[in-house]
């Protein structure tokens, strides 16, 4: 299992890109709405992950005190 430290980067990790795709979605939506909508679904599908991997770490952090 990974450590909090691993954990907490591929958090910060999944918000890049999150924030990456919503920009570039934000971009191509006037001009190709079908890309548009993938990169909304990817980023639906690693904001679902950055959910996860918060209530891991929450997990972890009370596990520590």
């Amino acid at each position: 299992m990974p450590n909090l430290a691993q954990m907490t980067g591929s958090l910060h990790i999944h918000n890049f890109y999150i924030g990456k795709l919503k920009t570039k979605q934000e971009q191509l939506f006037g001009t190709d709405p079908e890309l548009a909508m993938l990169l909304d679904n990817v980023a639906a599908v690693l904001s679902e992950h950055a959910v996860v991997l918060s209530d891991d770490i929450a997990e972890m952090e009370c596990d520590d005190t």
